[in-house]
């Protein structure tokens, strides 16, 4: 069960326009119906090589951050065909990277470009990923098997995490203005595997799980400038203490920024810890 609260409710997902047949033209009028089939083609074309493309940028860009393993975690049909989240196209994944003795578990398929509108650009721009060396046992997988991370706290707030964003059609604007989000998950206790592989003082008495998106900045290059139709950002999602989510709460962006630079300071910087203290 989804355990997401949308905090952007005020932005409203882009309507794209889709490439279709054209109308039926006048009983006089003559139609080539040969050009009609062919401009299509080529256009079915251009969009599978600009997101394989966006693919191989994403792939490079990963395999010089560690070591990135050949399967992804996916779907067999789109949540988007099931009433779920609409992504820029119907693909949803997570790639998983090993980079030494910690995971990052990273969404592939938020910066695809939009089905039958490349024009658009890379998608929402974005792609989010966490990631964590405390992950609980049979969770982490041996390497070449990813499968079981599906079982694990992260996947399921990294999960929950882009379905907020692709419900508010991405927040590129947001990250651009504010630096550093905070999200609140609530219903914690109703998620597959959060509440029984994290300790309780990460969860609120309201029962609700926080991150913050987009800070502290990682230790490694986050901004793709050569995708194949525009720029993209890897955006670091990172669990804080229910102590420091009530904390945000209260201070708002100010704290944000503040809890940023604590954790930077601490020397955990974007890596989402359990066993560290509080920062407030």
């Amino acid at each position: 069960m989804d355990f997401l609260k949308t905090l952007f409710k005020s932005f409203k997902r882009r309507h794209m326009p889709l490439r279709g047949a054209p109308a039926d033209p006048p009983a006089s009028a003559n139609v080539d119906t040969e050009a009609v089939t062919r401009a299509s083609t080529e256009g079915d074309a251009a969009d599978e090589a600009a997101r394989r493309a966006t693919s191989d940028c994403l792939d490079r860009h990963w395999q010089s951050v560690g070591a990135v393993e050949q399967d992804v975690l996916g779907h067999a049909i789109s949540p988007s065909f099931l009433g779920g989240p609409d992504w820029p196209s119907t693909r949803q994944a997570y790639r998983i990277v090993r980079r030494g003795d910690s995971v990052i578990i990273a969404t592939d398929g938020l910066s695809d470009p939009f089905d039958s509108a490349p024009e658009l650009g890379n998608g929402f721009e974005m792609e989010l990923f966490l990631e964590t060396g405390d992950l609980a046992e049979g969770t982490r997988g041996a390497v070449g098997d990813v499968s079981p991370l599906m079982r694990s706290w992260a996947f399921d707030v990294v999960r929950t995490v882009a379905s907020t964003v692709a419900n508010a059609g991405g927040i590129r604007h947001q990250l651009e203005t504010y630096g550093v989000l905070s999200l609140e998950l609530p219903g914690a206790s109703q998620a597959p595997h959060l509440t029984d592989q994290i300790p309780a003082r990460f969860v609120t008495e309201d029962d609700c799980v926080g991150v913050l998106v987009g800070a502290p900045i990682p230790d490694f290059a986050t901004r793709l400038e050569d995708m194949p139709l525009s720029p993209v950002t890897l955006v670091p999602v990172v669990l804080i203490t229910a102590a420091e989510l009530e904390h945000v709460r209260v201070g708002g962006r100010k704290a944000r920024e503040a809890l940023v630079e604590q954790l930077t300071a601490a020397g955990h910087g974007h890596r989402s810890r359990l066993n560290r203290p509080d920062l407030v």
